[in-house]
Parts: C-alpha cells; structure tokens; sequence
C-alpha cells in the first residue's frame, strides 16, 4: 500500500517468504508461515467505474483456479467471493484493498495460497488444505507465482476489455458451485439469515433467495455452504 501511495506502477508485484501480519477479509488474521504459502500482492490501477470494482475479487479468484488447474491438474471451487477452496477446505485467500493516490484510486490485490499443510495450525486442517496435500503434481514457489501472474494478467485484461465485466461474472458463475442453487448461511455482521443463491448481481453481489422467496443482495460478509441436513 505505501509503495502504491508512492506512485509505484500497475503490477508492481512484491513477494513475501514470511508475513508477520497477514491478514485476510475482516481483518482476520491469514497464518504465513516461512516457506509454507505462497504470498504475494500486486498493484492495479484499474480504468473501470469505482461501483464495479469488486469484479476485482472475481476476477482474482478465476485467475488462481484457471492457474491452478493448468499448473497442478487442481479443479477447485470458489465460494463467495473470492475464497478457493476443495470439498469446503479453504486453499487460497484474496484481499482487494482501494486506497487513494496522488494518480488515483489504485487497487492493492493480495494473495495467499497454501503450498504444504505447514502453513496451517493443526486444528484448521478439517476447515484448510494446501497443494502439497491435494495435488499429485507438486509445483514450485517460483513456477507457482509465475504460472497465477500470467492468468491473473489474462483475466484482468478480459476484464478491462468491452464486455469483460460480464465475461468475468459468467465464467465466474460457471466455475463457483456457490453461484446457484447452493444452499448457504450467511452472515453480515448485523444479522444472520439462511436461503439458496440465485445468482449475481452486476456488480458482484450473491443473490440469496430466503424461506420466504424474498432475495436479499449480500454484497459483504460470509457465505457458508450448509450441507445436506446439516
């Protein structure tokens, strides 16, 4: 954030072996063991209407999967919005911050991916994976942070292209098991309440279909998936 506020261009990326503060949605603590995960975050400078955005998210979270699917024969799925997960163990986090520059409104976009179960504690390992664990086909740190940096570029460029932004929210909906008929608890942080998606919104937003048959728009909080019975 402060090299953005310094004027650094778009992709600037910096790499991190260890994070002593890292942090994910909600100012939750993201655990970044030395050498357990991989740690990055780039600078975008994004030339799009400031209400669409969070397509950022989106868009990150298409990249990681198309790069992981590609690199590591991984299929994965994304819940709501940007989290990566395989059978609802959380594999990969995305943080899309905004803050003013003196060359504008910049986007700093962090990732973290879990590359050996040492990046977690061992009480998370029923709610978190990583790609030691998952994947026969072992990637490197280094082929790892090249192979999501070229899918990343790919898919930002869709996005700022005509028509991208609702190129992202179909592909998106194609690869998310959340985006329709997922059976979800959400929690806003204000309340809390339980329904099946619909859909999203232009900008984003999970459309949520209660017992009621009223759809709520959940633009921020947590979407959990509830199992059948559960």
């Amino acid at each position: 954030m402060r090299r953005a506020k310094d004027g650094a261009p778009e992709g600037l990326c910096i790499v991190a072996r260890e994070q002593t503060r890292g942090r994910g949605r909600q100012e939750r603590v993201w655990i970044s063991p030395r050498d357990a995960g991989l740690y990055f975050t780039v600078v975008l400078r994004p030339r799009m209407a400031v209400g669409t955005w969070p397509l950022i998210t989106l868009m990150a979270a298409l990249a990681v999967s198309d790069s992981l699917r590609e690199a590591c024969e991984l299929k994965t799925d994304i819940k709501w919005p940007n989290d990566i997960v395989i059978v609802d163990r959380k594999l990969c986090g995305i943080l899309a911050e905004t803050l003013e520059t003196d060359q504008g409104l910049a986007c700093v976009l962090g990732i973290g991916i879990n590359l050996t179960d040492d990046a977690f504690p061992a009480e998370l390992r029923e709610h978190a994976t990583s790609l030691k664990s998952q994947s026969a086909k072992i990637t490197g740190a280094e082929a790892m942070l090249q192979s999501l940096l070229e899918q990343l570029s790919v898919r930002y460029a869709q996005l700022l292209n005509h028509g991208g932004e609702a190129a992202i929210l179909h592909d998106w909906s194609a690869a998310s098991s959340f985006a329709n008929g997922k059976q979800v608890r959400v929690d806003t942080g204000a309340e809390v309440f339980a329904g099946t998606t619909r859909g999203l919104e232009s900008d984003g937003g999970l459309r949520v279909e209660t017992e009621t048959g009223e759809v709520r728009i959940v633009r921020a909080g947590d979407v959990q998936s509830l199992r059948a019975g559960g």
